[in-house]
């Protein structure tokens, strides 16, 4: 299959670029501090420990709520680099061959048009599955290792998050076949802002009651459901009493979003893919 050739190509392409080799380089310094840190909650939390006077009543919070509170931080710090790599990974993936001229020496040979925008979404999907699970790996190792702890639901977890990154993909693919690349990223990484913010605000509303506040975000999660599937993975990786405990919060919620938002994000991507495909293929090169 020819796209599969793209998709090759694209993959090699990209690992080629400063840009993914900066944001790994990165990543790697946000392993090594996540370390340090995990290393240093274990510490301080020994240390209050033996500090704890004997007849003193058992502790409101407990060592699983510091360790999944840690879990999280890494697992969103993961979450937002996939997103901001898929953003500028993909943003010129066809609007900036169409203005270097690449693609009128691809296009007479005998490749379909969609077979082009579909290898390039399948290489730069397999470079971010790729680089999701490796990161979320480091987070979990480290949990295990440094603080003896291990997330619940993690593959699960984890394949949420690379829901979000091919639903920026999705955005980001369709975005490169009309406008612009200097268009298409702020476009994205602006729509990509509003989500976060919206899944703030309905959380806010969550917690006053505020049905208007609701409103907003699920209109926001429906526009782009990026940070609704985010808070899923926040929600199923944390044991029960992190959740009851923490409440609502940037990193997490205590209130998921149903299946029907997980098959509603599955079917965003590919109506997104397929009109990727037929935007580029009735367009003027």
């Amino acid at each position: 299959m020819k796209a599969l050739v793209i998709a090759r190509l694209t993959f090699r392409e990209a690992l080629q670029r400063k840009l993914i080799w900066g944001v790994l380089a990165l990543s790697l310094v946000f392993v090594a501090l996540y370390a340090f840190g995990f290393h240093m909650l274990v510490r301080e939390w020994n240390e209050m420990q033996a500090r704890r006077p004997d007849d003193a009543g058992g502790p409101m919070m407990t060592y699983e709520i510091f360790a999944s509170s840690m879990v999280m931080l890494g697992l969103y710090t993961v979450n937002f680099l996939a997103g901001i790599m898929t953003i500028f990974a993909a943003v010129g993936a066809i609007a900036s061959e169409i203005d270097s001229g690449t693609l009128h020496a691809i296009i007479p040979k005998p490749l379909a048009r969609w077979e082009l925008v579909l290898g390039k979404y399948l290489g730069y999907a397999g470079m971010l599955v790729i680089y999701i699970a490796v990161m979320v790996g480091s987070v979990v190792v480290t949990a295990r290792l440094i603080g003896s702890y291990t997330p619940p639901n993690i593959v699960q977890g984890m394949l949420l998050i690379v829901l979000v990154a091919m639903i920026l993909l999705s955005l980001t693919m369709l975005g490169s076949t009309l406008f612009s690349t200097i268009a298409n990223g702020v476009i994205v990484f602006m729509l990509y802002g509003m989500a976060m913010t919206g899944g703030l605000v309905e959380q806010i509303g969550t917690v006053l009651s505020n049905q208007t506040l609701i409103n907003i975000g699920v209109a926001t999660s429906i526009l782009l459901p990026s940070d609704s599937m985010w808070r899923l993975a926040s929600y199923v990786v944390q044991p029960q009493i992190a959740i009851s405990f923490t409440g609502p919060n940037p990193l997490g919620t205590t209130v998921p979003p149903s299946a029907t938002a997980v098959q509603y994000s599955i079917a965003y991507c590919l109506v997104l893919l397929l009109a990727a495909m037929l935007v580029f293929r009735r367009r003027d090169l």
